[in-house]
């Protein structure tokens, strides 16, 4: 969202590959559609960036409560961005379970998922929020950890009754041949949850996401973004502003 808006404005070259206009995507000429999509509302929210709380915890507080107040859809759904022990990255949306003063993002997964295993084996993360009604993100980079069994436990009864059921499978990343079969894998694990309904996942894992870096990015009609960047210290938080 941040880089290529404007670009093909006059003086610049544009360079395509792959398939032409003329060949298309059923039918379409997918560049000029993409292009012609509006991308940001209008108006946008004024943010002047010398006027914000010293951590970004704050802030992030102040923008979700005012997107939540504009009525924008899902505010607490994130995109989180893992990479394997290689430096593979895979990126997926979810909720966002928390937040507190500290500079911790929480989410909930199975240990077993791709993320979970993911983490497991290289911790850097990155989760980024999204409200497109506001033009605005944030993007929380740092290093991703369980938060405990005792918060992951409590997150998984605080789950509803087929989620938890379908998390008590530990089947998630993994495939699916036959789904006339998982329906029955996951009757089962709802009888056995009625069961015993104070029953928990071992796999199942709260995480939080310790911020390294917050970065603030309101977009503007006229291309003046603004980026302003936090980053942690050993005793506080440092701002900066950021070309956009």
């Amino acid at each position: 969202m941040q880089d290529d808006h404007g670009a093909g404005s006059v003086g610049d070259t544009v360079h395509r590959e792959g398939p032409t206009a003329a060949e298309g995507v059923e039918g379409r000429d997918m560049y000029a559609l993409l292009r012609s999509l509006p991308v940001f509302a209008d108006p946008v929210p004024v943010f002047d960036p010398e006027d914000v709380p010293a951590d970004p915890v704050t802030l992030f507080v102040r923008w979700l409560l005012a997107a939540i107040d504009a009525g924008v859809p899902s505010p607490h759904a994130a995109a989180l961005a893992t990479a394997d022990v290689r430096g593979r990255p895979s990126a997926r949306m979810l909720v966002c379970k928390d937040v507190d003063a500290a500079g911790r993002w929480y989410f909930a997964s199975s240990a077993t998922s791709r993320k979970g295993l993911e983490i497991a084996e290289n911790p850097h993360a990155a989760m980024v929020f999204y409200w497109p009604m506001q033009a605005r993100q944030i993007r929380i980079i740092g290093p991703a950890a369980s938060a405990g069994a005792r918060r992951s436990a409590a997150d998984f009864l605080a789950r509803s009754p087929v989620a938890r059921a379908e998390a008590l499978l530990a089947r998630q990343s993994q495939v699916l041949d036959d789904p006339a079969g998982a329906a029955t894998l996951l009757r089962a694990s709802q009888e056995r949850l009625a069961a015993q309904p104070d029953l928990v996942a071992s796999h199942w894992t709260l995480y939080a996401l310790t911020a390294r870096e917050a970065e603030f990015w309101q977009a503007d009609d006229q291309h003046r973004h603004i980026r302003l960047r936090y980053q942690r210290t050993d005793t506080a938080w440092t701002r900066q502003r950021l070309w956009a």
